[in-house]
């Protein structure tokens, strides 16, 4: 073979160029043709040293040689397997002759003679093919799950959106038709719940359907405000059910969550004046309700003025119902009952005089129980 360029500098093909500089250099100091008279000989060496060294110190250009070096012998090697595997009669020109085979001294072993040894019969399934084939049907199952509740998500929000178009424009069972299957596809869609639970509340008296769809909307719910109003929400569902318990916890836990709550004082007030006949807590709730009502401009409704005079009436406070009272005849002069009210009021203070003015004109007004108190109490 001949040789390459690390033959001619002498140093192996794993030389750092240091050593490739330091062999170049020494060489070079040799074979100059100066020193052996110029003779033809040392100069070829020389200048085949110097062709080396320009190949073997550029690293690009190095790399490229080394490439054409390594291809080099995995020709020659698969030169020399192909006439390995030659036929053993045929004759290559300038290849030596295989050996001849080897002469048999004895006839092949027989069967007696053979030592069997069974093959270990292996599993069709080792731990790792278990391993993941798992992994394999968990990843499909993830992905099934995953692409599932995306759609069902899709699907929930754009019936959610149809709804809300619908309820826009009044089309209660439209729209409560949409809020459905919008939960039917997800099942804990906060805002669809809070829809359907209005319309099943406010338009169709379905209280306790209603009631249902805002304990699930609870669940879901985590922001103070809106918890506040879900709860006052159950709460009046609750007392049309006649779950007053039930429906004074809610609002105490409304009122703790959003105390600026007017509607949540009101109606609690409202429950414990007619249903628990807590006289002093209901006064206390609508005087709340109605202050924070005051705060925020809103009109005073003159039905809770009414009940907070008949809850002072209840406590025999006479002159602070008499005020609710006026209060109520000042926004509503034609109110019937306050004037029925009124003349119970007299009637408690001894003036019959005007206790029968006050059912006379409660009964002219169109409320028709005072007529029998008039009947009973005045000449």
């Amino acid at each position: 073979m001949s040789q390459n360029h690390y033959h001619v500098l002498g140093v192996p093909a794993t030389a750092t160029p240091v050593d490739i500089k330091l062999a170049y250099k020494r060489l070079a100091v040799q074979l100059h043709p100066d020193k052996h008279g110029g003779n033809p000989i040392y100069e070829e060496r020389f200048k085949a040293v110097a062709v080396a060294y320009r190949v073997l110190n550029d690293p690009a250009r190095r790399a490229a040689y080394d490439q054409q070096l390594r291809q080099a012998e995995q020709r020659l090697a698969e030169a020399q397997r192909q006439q390995e595997y030659r036929v053993q009669g045929q004759r290559v020109y300038g290849v030596p002759m295989p050996p001849p085979a080897p002469l048999r001294t004895r006839r092949p072993a027989g069967s007696a003679e053979r030592h069997y040894r069974s093959i270990p019969k292996q599993r069709k399934f080792t731990r790792r093919d278990y391993i993941l084939t798992f992994s394999l049907l968990a990843g499909l199952l993830f992905f099934v799950m995953i692409v599932k509740l995306t759609m069902d998500h899709v699907t929930a929000v754009s019936n959610y959106e149809d709804g809300l178009a619908a309820y826009g424009q009044r089309k209660w069972e439209t729209a409560n038709a949409y809020f459905t299957e919008a939960l039917h596809f997800k099942p804990t869609y906060r805002e669809a719940l809070k829809r359907r639970a209005e319309i099943q509340h406010l338009i169709n008296r379905n209280y306790r359907e209603a009631g249902n769809d805002y304990a699930a909307a609870l669940r879901e719910t985590k922001e103070p405000a809106e918890r506040a109003t879900l709860l006052y929400r159950l709460a009046q569902c609750q007392v049309q059910l006649g779950q007053i318990a039930s429906a004074e916890h809610n609002l105490t836990n409304a009122l703790a969550l959003d105390s600026t709550q007017s509607g949540a004082w009101l109606a609690r007030g409202e429950v414990r004046l007619f249903e628990q006949r807590r006289f002093p807590g209901a006064i206390h709730d609508f005087t709340a309700g109605l202050r924070h009502r005051s705060i925020v401009g809103r009109p005073l409704p003159t039905k809770y003025l009414t009940y907070r005079g008949l809850a002072y009436f209840k406590l025999q406070d006479l002159t602070q119902a008499r005020q609710d009272y006026r209060r109520v005849l000042e926004a509503n002069p034609r109110n019937g009952q306050v004037h029925f009210l009124l003349g119970r009021v007299a009637q408690q203070e001894g003036n019959a005089p005007a206790a029968c003015e006050f059912f006379r004109r409660a009964v002219l007004l169109g409320y028709i129980y005072a007529d029998e108190a008039r009947q009973q109490n005045c000449p």
